[in-house]
């Protein structure tokens, strides 16, 4: 029996040298010659929720002047179900001027992104976030990233349930390390020694790759579950939460011409009651850690782990590590994965109404001043602000006597009419793409508000204005917007080319499929217009778009 260790990424090494994730970067954030970070920590500093970035729009000039890229770092601030306090979205809203890029992106993840910082003001942007009891730790890198579900509690006491138990988990998955805190917001604290800390869950070198949790409860799939590592879908019996489905082995991140790396939909393991979730969630997490590919980054998600050994044996495995069986799966049904727009009351007698936020970005404009209408309102709320995985914003829990200063501000600044909103544009998600995702092979989020107009266009002539058609579009395959889930899905190959894909179902139970690759914007046009002619002519009642892909057998 051969007794040769498996090899190892480099990513593997780096983190078994890191000392629980500390590195140089104490050192590396003070080093005044350079605006990037020093070797293995642009790696390191993932699990503190930063990415290192450059403005891709400048290197070319930059290169010819023989200077180095203009670096900067994006932070992703997790918020656990998605719900800020006034304070805190304030505290965001000052940090994207002080510090940041002037612009706050919401995420698919529902947290926020500051774009933009530069590596000397890296350091106190992150103590000024946490001092709002707001942190970055464990937003990115090899570890369970934010835990998601339907942000607002008050639709049902199910929903508050439902996310104490997200919080629950996010707070139980938090890494161990002293390490954030030593560097990021204690000067004071010196470097522990690798026995005086411990990763009870992890372990010395994490997980393999990402690990992605999230919550749902029907009839809505807002936080699309299935493209989840591990989702819970709420069971409701009686008017009470019973406990959840438990769905593993999602995600969206593919290669191009790797065929071993696809875009995967979660499969059921069983039922679990509501007290033993977290204990389900921990044991998948485990399997993943002791079984997941470590030496090809490409296929270490949960996803692949799980076809490698096989759904019954993942189950067995499963079991045999809680000591005891799942039950079935429950039956439930899903009626969208988009979010509701417009004004809503609660369970508790308050008001709240979600705001559609294109491509997630919040920010002033000539024609908008959307940033200073969503910060004049959260001024005067007496609720809080959610954050929807579909980039969205709440602005909730908004008491009858508030209500119509909210409703004011909102007419004042000209901020979003659901009516005449096209059903394309309301169901749109862009990842950020150019110019700093350093992966974007083409534009999504800059792009895709123009590229709507004119589908728009189409839509109207044959009367398909309000159909609600969910769009979604990346600048590269690893899928951070979801593609493989739109009704109609772009996803970039090239500046200014990307595949189409079509199909997938508006309850977010079916991937897309590949309909027709390197295409431009013109070519994108005509066959959109093809496909919706023949939509619109065919179609049964109340047919949805990518059901009658699939019907037609057009993919």
């Amino acid at each position: 029996m051969s007794t040769e260790k498996p090899k190892l990424s480099e990513v593997e090494i780096i983190k078994e040298k890191s000392n629980y994730l500390r590195g140089t970067l104490k050192e590396s954030i003070l080093e005044d010659t350079t605006g990037a970070l020093l070797g293995d920590d642009t790696t390191l500093i993932k699990f503190h929720g930063t990415y290192q970035q450059s403005d891709r729009d400048l290197d070319t000039e930059r290169k010819k002047q023989k200077l180095e890229p203009m670096y900067s770092f994006m932070i992703r601030v997790r918020v656990p179900g998605g719900i800020a306090s006034p304070s805190q979205y304030l505290q965001i809203d000052r940090l994207s001027d002080q510090h940041a890029n002037g612009t706050i992106k919401v995420t698919t993840r529902q947290a926020f992104q500051l774009h933009g910082v530069l590596k000397r003001n890296l350091k106190t942007t992150m103590k000024k976030i946490n001092n709002y009891l707001m942190d970055s730790i464990a937003a990115c890198g090899d570890v369970n990233r934010n835990v998601m579900c339907n942000p607002n509690p008050y639709d049902s006491p199910v929903h508050q349930e439902v996310y104490e138990m997200a919080r629950l988990m996010s707070r139980h998955f938090t890494p161990q390390t002293k390490a954030y805190y030593e560097i990021w917001l204690n000067d004071d604290l010196q470097y522990s020694t690798p026995s005086e800390d411990v990763e009870p869950i992890y372990g010395k070198t994490y997980l393999p790759r990402k690990f992605k949790i999230a919550f749902a409860i029907p009839p809505y799939n807002d936080t699309d579950i299935f493209s989840n590592d591990l989702g819970f879908v709420a069971i409701v019996e009686n008017g009470k939460l019973s406990g959840f489905n438990v769905y593993a082995g999602g995600g969206m991140g593919m290669t191009f011409g790797t065929p071993e790396t696809y875009p995967r939909l979660a499969s059921a393991l069983g039922f679990v009651t509501t007290d033993k979730a977290l204990a389900v969630a921990e044991e998948v997490l485990k399997i993943q850690r002791d079984n997941g590919n470590r030496e090809n980054r490409k296929l270490s998600r949960l996803k692949y782990t799980l076809d490698r050994l096989g759904l019954d044996n993942f189950q067995k495995e499963l079991h045999l590590r809680l000591g005891w069986e799942l039950q079935g799966e429950k039956s439930y049904k899903f009626v969208r994965n988009g979010d509701r727009y417009g004004w809503h009351k609660g369970s508790n007698g308050r008001w709240s109404i979600t705001l559609f936020i294109e491509g997630g970005r919040i920010r002033d404009t000539e024609t908008m001043k959307l940033k200073t209408a969503i910060k004049e309102a959260v001024q005067m709320l007496d609720g809080d602000v959610r954050l929807t995985p579909n980039q969205n914003i709440i602005l909730a829990n908004i008491s009858n006597d508030a209500k119509p200063f909210i409703e004011g501000i909102l007419k004042k600044y000209n901020i979003f009419h659901p009516a005449t909103t096209s059903g394309l544009r309301l169901n749109s998600l862009a990842c950020a793409s150019l110019p700093l995702c350093p992966l974007a092979f083409a534009e999504a989020e800059r792009y895709l508000p123009s590229l709507v107009d004119k589908i728009e266009i189409i839509l109207n002539d044959l009367g398909l204005k309000n159909e609600e058609i969910s769009i979604r579009m990346t600048g590269c395959p690893n899928g951070c917007a979801r593609p493989y889930l739109g009704e109609i899905g772009l996803v970039g190959r090239a500046p200014g080319k990307y595949n189409l894909y079509l199909g997938a179902s508006f309850t977010g139970d079916r991937l897309n499929k590949l309909y027709k690759e390197m295409l431009d914007e013109q070519a994108i046009l005509e066959e959109m217009k093809n496909v919706f002619v023949l939509y619109s002519q065919n179609r049964n009642k109340d047919e949805r778009f990518g059901d009658f892909v699939m019907r037609k057998k057009l993919v």
